[in-house]
């Protein structure tokens, strides 16, 4: 094996304690709900020729919900590339249409993981469509664009890092299994430093609940939809993963018999719709009318770039994480 313990475990299924946590944690977020829809797919795509041990398939398959596919990158690369698009559109539901664009597939590859990810849900407080109105998102001091931006006013998790100059707002989707966090620092130019900042450890602190109070909150936040596709090579190979990318020193012997296996592509695609519809619902309900104090809101204003998650509460797993700098 390499001298990166880290790289079997994370990528290619192994004997030990990590599986079956990996199946639980699966388990938990692969439940469909009328509140959400979250879509995984994880495929190995393989030059045909190539022997793979059935020990290694069956857990990738059972363990990690993996589907592995022969296909020709040799001598029909266009053909694989289609292949391993329509696998992807049919486990995402028509949502995720193109993973690999034309030209990202050559016929030098002999090994693709492709994983997918969507997520939909409605929200447990939902936004009024007829409060959405145009403002300005701040780009920098001097550059603003109009922006279509949801309005509401309720009872939310709110937080604030000092260290950071932040605020933190915990936006619950329905059923509370998912919730949205969005870190807003107070300075237009601030994202960059919470960039900085970013790490596995930072993160759980901020959103951490006894660093959050239910307030009442009044809230603008921008209407939007993002679609993103990273080439993670780069981004795996910095983090240690170095041996299974190279074909002279990539030791799969645990995946086939073969010695020319190595690992040539990994992309990760993820779709995110934000916005006010969710699930259209009437109800009359008799009410007493009492006089009352008025309510100080804090104020949360979207308007300017923001950092934002999607967790899943009951294991505390981040699903997404993204930033929103440009409409």
């Amino acid at each position: 094996m390499s001298e990166c313990g880290g790289e079997t475990a994370l990528l290619f299924p192994v004997e030990g304690g990590l599986n079956p946590e990996f199946k639980k944690l699966l388990s938990q977020l692969n439940h469909l709900s009328q509140g959400y829809q979250l879509n995984l797919a994880n495929n190995l795509f393989i030059q045909k020729g190539y022997e793979f041990f059935q020990q290694y398939l069956t857990c990738a398959r059972e363990v990690y919900g993996a589907v592995l596919q022969t296909v020709d990158f040799y001598n029909a690369t266009e053909e694989a590339r289609h292949t391993i698009n329509l696998e992807v559109d049919k486990q995402t539901q028509g949502n995720i249409k193109e993973l690999f664009a034309p030209g990202t597939i050559g016929p030098e590859v002999v090994l693709v993981l492709a994983n997918a990810v969507y997520f939909k849900a409605t929200w447990q407080h939902q936004f009024d469509p007829n409060k959405t109105t145009e403002r300005d998102f701040r780009l920098s001091e001097n550059e603003s664009v109009p922006v279509p931006m949801m309005h509401q006013k309720g009872l939310f998790k709110l937080g604030y890092s000092e260290p950071m100059n932040m605020q933190i707002l915990c936006l619950p989707y329905t059923g509370e299994v998912f919730s949205m966090i969005i870190m807003l620092p107070n300075d237009i130019n601030g994202l960059a430093q919470v960039e900085d900042m970013l790490s596995c450890e930072n993160l759980t602190q901020w959103m951490a609940s006894q660093n959050m109070n239910e307030d009442h909150v009044e809230m603008y936040i921008p209407r939007f939809k993002l679609e993103g596709t990273c080439d993670l090579n780069l981004t795996l190979q910095e983090l240690g993963m170095i041996d299974v990318f190279d074909e002279s020193k990539a030791d799969l012997s645990g995946m086939s018999p073969s010695r020319q296996l190595f690992l040539s592509k990994v992309i990760h695609k993820a779709c995110i719709d934000v916005n006010e519809v969710g699930t259209v619902a009437a109800a009359a309900t008799g009410a007493v009318v009492s006089n009352r104090a008025m309510i100080s809101y804090e104020l949360f204003v979207a308007n300017h770039p923001f950092l934002f998650c999607i967790r899943h509460n009951p294991t505390n797993t981040v699903l997404f994480l993204g930033k929103f700098c440009s409409p």
